[in-house]
């Protein structure tokens, strides 16, 4: 999700949009309840220091697993969440430390990619709001009690019609749907957007559906729009885990692919400094790892490969940042010669192919947010390194005579320019040197 939202955000941006990155963290809810409990009675803390988030992970899934199977246990889950949003100092304490333990790994991970935001308003931000939310949904009549429970009804459309959407527990108790509710409400009115964007999964469409539905029914206008993607699976066709079953680890694959990376270029450019080296590997393995999954239409779920994602054939990022450095490497040689005011002549039927692929670029970037698919960018941007690689082979350029010389690197440029700016555009860098 982070990937995708992150890519259609520079997109919009390219294309003059005046766009927000709001960051909405889920560190709220009912899930807090069973971390606390676990802190409380399964917290070992020496692993907390060593490892704190899979010490976390630790503790979430062994209450989950006891609160399944004791009715106690489940219990008491239940009370240490009440105590929490009632504002027990004990346990709010505990949720600030399990916060900013999270928040630190996940802001690593943003940096390892790439990716910023603009501002982060979690679940927690709106909890002030949620009453407020529900007595205005109440007194206009879309909200009503049913079963205890304040729900909103869709009874118009058929197939909502047995789907309401709960905006607050029997218990009184406020869920997800209300927080983002309240987080439709803030970006509108706080925020002044007139355009929503929301990135995840495609199994919180019926939610992200409910959502939207309410806000229309409360007048509001804006362009919502939820923003699905598919999953991403092992070699079984299977979602992706470890050899243990468990959930796999951004952090994990991150690092597999700097260490993959690194051994490609030992292989490669062996001569290449070391901090060279390791700069090379974290743009690759970073940019085969995005790539990946941007080049394929977001709603597929597609099979996680190393040896195809870090290839130097075929639609991968190292494909597209190997024809930048060769460019790169063409200039090198060519000396400083000026190659923006150069007159560009076409005369070989390479030429004009590359040519033409070129002018498509500003035609091809608008259509990616024609479906939020930023697959439509990275096909183009393949189709350029074939074409640069095709004219590269048929057209000598620094052997060439003037002013085919001069015409040819004017090509070269233009072509380093777009892939340096469609790479961009998918949140990939391009390395000087391979």
């Amino acid at each position: 999700s982070t990937v995708l939202g992150d890519s259609l955000a520079r997109v919009a941006e390219f294309l003059g949009h005046d766009v927000i990155r709001d960051n909405h963290i889920g560190d709220w809810g009912t899930q807090f309840g069973m971390v606390i409990w676990g802190w409380k009675n399964l917290l070992k803390h020496e692993r907390l220091t060593s490892d704190p988030i899979a010490e976390l992970v630790r503790i979430y899934k062994e209450t989950n697993a006891r609160s399944t199977a004791d009715s106690s246990v489940r219990e008491a889950c239940r009370d240490e969440l009440v105590k929490l949003q009632s504002g027990d100092p004990e346990n709010f304490a505990i949720w600030q430390e399990c916060v900013a333990l999270s928040q630190g790994e996940f802001e690593r991970a943003y940096q390892v990619l790439g990716i910023r935001y603009d501002i982060q308003r979690g679940e927690s931000f709106y909890n002030d709001r949620l009453a407020a939310i529900v007595e205005r949904l109440c007194a206009s009549g879309l909200a009503e009690e049913s079963e205890g429970a304040i729900c909103v009804f869709f009874r118009d459309i058929p197939d909502l019609a047995d789907k309401p959407c709960i905006i607050r527990k029997r218990d009184g108790g406020y869920n997800y749907a209300t927080t983002d509710v309240a987080t439709v409400d803030y970006r509108i009115n706080d925020l002044k957007r007139d355009t929503i964007w929301i990135v995840t999964g495609a199994p919180q469409q019926l939610h992200f559906r409910q959502i939207f539905e309410i806000a229309r029914r409360e007048g509001y206008t804006a362009d919502f729009r939820h923003i699905t993607h598919g999953s991403i699976l092992g070699e079984d066709r299977k979602l992706m885990k470890t050899r243990s079953g468990e959930n796999v680890a951004l952090k994990d694959v991150l690092d597999e692919a700097n260490v993959r990376a690194r051994k490609i270029i030992e292989e490669k450019s062996p001569e290449m400094e070391e901090a060279q080296k390791a700069e090379v590997a974290r743009v690759i393995g970073i940019g085969a790892v995005k790539y990946a999954d941007l080049s394929q239409y977001r709603m597929t779920d597609y099979i996680f490969s190393w040896d195809r994602m870090l290839s130097f054939q075929g639609n991968t990022a190292p494909y597209l940042q190997n024809a930048y450095v060769r460019i790169q490497s063409i200039f090198r040689k060519g000396g400083g010669q000026d190659r923006d005011s150069a007159r560009i002549t076409l005369l070989d039927p390479a030429e004009k192919v590359l040519a033409k692929r070129l002018c498509q670029f500003a035609e091809i970037v608008p259509t990616v947010l024609n479906d939020f698919r930023p697959n439509v960018l990275s096909n183009y941007l393949f189709e350029l390194a074939n074409s640069f690689h095709a004219f590269y082979e048929a057209c000598p350029v620094l052997k060439s005579e003037e002013p085919a010389r001069s015409s040819r690197l004017a090509l070269c440029e233009l072509t380093a320019q777009v892939l340096r700016r469609g790479l961009y555009l998918l949140g990939i860098e391009v390395p000087e040197k391979m």
